[in-house]
């Protein structure tokens, strides 16, 4: 698939969506706000294509001061630790709120990630979008990874999400990147929709 087609099919497909679901937006953003007053999206540092880095926006799930209540946790905390330095994932993270719960289930707290779709920061498929900690777990792969925008949703998130294991996780990143198609593209899509509804690996 050639990288114009893809680029418009992403541009169409993020505002088509965006029409359709501004209602559903503005109402999580009120439901946030009126939560405990702080920001409605949060900005988190991802790799993108050719390695440049960007904001990818979520709708914010986390108590405030997330960043200072993990570090507390973590020097307390020797299992938590583990499992962090495993991941960067805890199961039962307490950072989480309780409508920050429900918005990860649903996967809805990723809805603001049509906005880096629009910026070409994303694409609607792609590999899952990874921090710097992650590059060297990627080895020698991290090229293909680099070869094409990161997306919304992709074959790890078809897969299972957080219940499969890390290397699962990159060897989906790389084969989507290596035999990126159109076709792949509409069968993840559609797929999607019941990993979404079943909420499977979503923590």
């Amino acid at each position: 698939m050639s990288e114009v087609v893809s680029r418009c099919l992403d541009i169409a497909v993020a505002l088509l969506a965006l029409i359709f679901i501004i209602p559903l937006l503005a109402t999580i953003a009120v439901a946030i706000k009126l939560a405990d007053g702080g920001p409605v999206l949060f900005s988190h540092r991802r790799i993108g294509r050719d390695g440049q880095p960007f904001g990818c926006l979520k709708f914010r799930s986390m108590v405030v001061n997330a960043e200072e209540r993990l570090a507390r946790l973590l020097a307390v905390d020797e299992l938590a630790r583990q499992e962090w330095l495993k991941d960067h994932k805890l199961r039962d993270d307490p950072r989480v709120t309780p409508l920050g719960s429900f918005l990860r289930r649903s996967s809805l707290d990723e809805l603001p990630q049509l906005f880096n779709v629009l910026r070409g920061e994303m694409s609607i498929v792609g590999p899952r979008p990874i921090v710097q900690a992650e590059v060297a777990r990627y080895g020698r792969r991290f090229a293909s990874y680099c070869a094409v925008r990161p997306g919304i949703t992709g074959l790890w998130q078809v897969s299972g999400r957080n219940d499969v294991s890390y290397r699962r996780r990159v060897a989906c990143d790389v084969v989507y990147a290596r035999r990126k198609s159109l076709g792949r593209d509409v069968f993840i899509i559609v797929w999607t929709v019941p990993a979404v509804l079943k909420g499977q690996g979503s923590y």
